[in-house]
């Protein structure tokens, strides 16, 4: 029997919260989570969804979370400050590398037999599969492609041949990174590394200030390379503090609004 039931929640426009139960941690072997799912009462204009990402919200389909743990703070959002970023060594050259070889094609988001092969293929080959089940194209359209706010894609291919799509939001001030997944068979051109470098250039030539890149956890690796582009600010205590490398650390060097 069900605890609770769906309610309103006040919000502009106003929330419907459809799930709010203790789960098993996705990120964090061991450890409860508490992530209430709500969905808007329609599409978000690109200052209503600015405001979420300002607060932490994440998308994921029609539905925005904010993770809410009882006992555990370690996911923190992360964004880069798109004037600020500086591209370490690595990152330019993967970049450079990958303008000489990969097709960018930027459009809505669309379900394909091509996209779904691909997303299962990452998932299983990267052992990401925890549940060892393929999605189905019903699955990846809830996922990757129904949404609550302005969206787009990012299809990678090299002669031809898909090697990865990224699935990106649009807010007023800022892109923000929802999923990305590859051929691991072109894994020697980072592609992920690409991709978020391309995000920040779109950022650029559209006047955004943002690129959200969703939750850094330092305990979780496939979660915390997202530190690894600085300096960016994280949500914590819910205020955003800018980490900068100070030496041969990373340090937070201020808060900001």
């Amino acid at each position: 029997m069900m605890r609770w039931r769906p309610r309103l929640l006040a919000a502009d426009p106003p929330e419907l919260l459809v799930y709010d139960e203790a789960t098993v941690c996705p990120y964090l072997q061991g450890r409860d989570a508490r992530m209430p799912l709500r969905v808007p009462t329609r599409m978000l204009t690109p200052q209503e969804f600015a405001e979420r990402l300002r607060v932490g919200d994440r998308r994921q389909g029609v539905l925005l979370y904010r993770t809410s743990c009882p006992t555990c703070q370690a996911c923190e959002p992360i964004r880069i400050d798109v004037d600020r970023f500086v591209a370490d060594k690595t990152q330019r050259r993967v970049y450079r590398r990958g303008l000489g070889r990969i097709e960018v094609e930027i459009g809505p988001p669309e379900l394909t037999p091509e996209k779904v092969a691909l997303y299962n293929r990452h998932k299983a080959e990267r052992d990401l599969n925890a549940d060892g089940h393929d999605i189905d194209e019903v699955g990846y359209r809830a996922f990757l492609v129904d949404t609550c706010c302005e969206s787009f894609e990012l299809r990678y291919r090299v002669d031809g041949r898909l090697i990865g799509v990224a699935v990106v939001d649009r807010a007023e001030d800022a892109l923000s990174a929802v999923y990305f997944y590859f051929d691991p068979d072109f894994e020697p051109l980072s592609p992920g590394v690409f991709s978020i470098m391309k995000q920040l250039e779109l950022c650029r030539a559209w006047g955004l200030r943002y690129l959200y890149l969703g939750l850094y956890i330092r305990e979780c690796p496939s979660m915390a390379y997202k530190a690894r582009y600085l300096p960016h600010e994280r949500r914590i205590a819910g205020r955003w503090r800018r980490f900068e490398r100070v030496g041969a650390a990373v340090e937070a060097v201020s808060e900001e609004t």
